[in-house]
């Protein structure tokens, strides 16, 4: 019988050049880490360039001993620019045609897909038909059995996306994360603009099949619908730093919380309490407080 135990982040590895210096970054990668803290098996895959940034990303994920697979192809190591605006909300400023762009599949990849016990994937890193393809050959390696979770973590930037590709990636999992902005992005390219925001929410759950749909509403809070009436949690009010990674860290502690057999409720609970501090930390890569950890929520 196949083990099934390994938690994966796939998508785009980069460097976060913040105004006080650069940190690494992409949601796979930021997602990895925050489970690993839990004590779960997880590894970040993408790709990196033959460049000094490269080779200082792997050092750096080898300092927080987080497992990777990162082939190396003939294309720059990914970077984005970002910068603050008056709310402290930061704003992204992408580069195109780099390593993470070109992801190829390969062998080991398959045999990973073997492993997988659940996986979050996003729409930034499908924006190139390579790592497209790698990525939805990688979904579909995995078997669809019960207590196998595929999350999409929409994670909409600039104008790398379509209908068409969010509309395959929704089909192809069980759990979508979203948050409020990019419900309405959605509610206009699918034409639910007449609904609020649970009944779109609800449409999404059923048109899809999804277990699980959770929503972000930055300082308002979120929701978690399940089964059942939604869950509601209010966001903590915390002084904060920066909120770079902290969509990533919710989605994190929420699997993570799920797969250590919690209920969808204290998930949603655990979730709400590591991204409220991830933002009091500067970067989307903080260790986390034991409290956190043992899920002491």
């Amino acid at each position: 019988m196949i083990m099934r135990n390994t938690i994966i982040g796939i998508g785009e590895a980069l460097w976060d050049v913040l105004p006080e210096g650069k940190k690494i970054g992409g949601a796979p990668a930021n997602f990895a880490y925050i489970v690993s803290q839990f004590g779960l098996r997880s590894v970040a895959v993408s790709a990196l360039g033959n460049d000094v940034l490269g080779k200082e990303l792997q050092a750096n994920l080898d300092e927080k001993k987080l497992e990777y697979i990162l082939p190396v192809v003939p294309f720059p190591t990914g970077t984005v620019q970002v910068f603050f605006n008056a709310e402290g909300i930061p704003v992204y400023e992408i580069k195109e045609n780099v390593a993470w762009d070109n992801i190829p599949f390969t062998e080991e990849f398959e045999r990973l897909a073997q492993s997988v016990r659940a996986v979050c994937f996003g729409s930034l890193a499908q924006r190139n038909g390579v790592s497209h393809d790698t990525i939805n050959r990688f979904l579909d390696a995995i078997p669809d059995e019960e207590g196998i979770y595929k999350i999409f973590d929409i994670n909409l930037r600039q104008h790398f996306y379509t209908p068409e590709l969010l509309n395959k990636s929704m089909m192809k999992c069980n759990i979508l994360k979203i948050n409020d902005e990019e419900l309405e992005v959605i509610k206009k390219l699918f034409g639910y603009s007449d609904t609020d925001a649970e009944a779109t929410c609800r449409k999404l759950q059923e048109t899809y099949g999804l277990k699980i749909l959770i929503l972000t509403c930055g300082t308002n809070g979120s929701y978690g619908f399940a089964e059942g009436h939604p869950s509601f949690i209010p966001t903590p009010k915390v002084e904060v730093a920066d909120t770079v990674g902290a969509g990533d860290s919710f989605t994190a502690a929420f699997v993570a919380a799920l797969l250590n057999g919690t209920s969808v409720v204290q998930a949603h609970k655990l979730a709400v309490a590591v991204s409220a501090y991830v933002c009091t930390q500067h970067g989307a890569m903080p260790v986390l407080p034991n409290r956190l950890r043992s899920m002491d929520v």
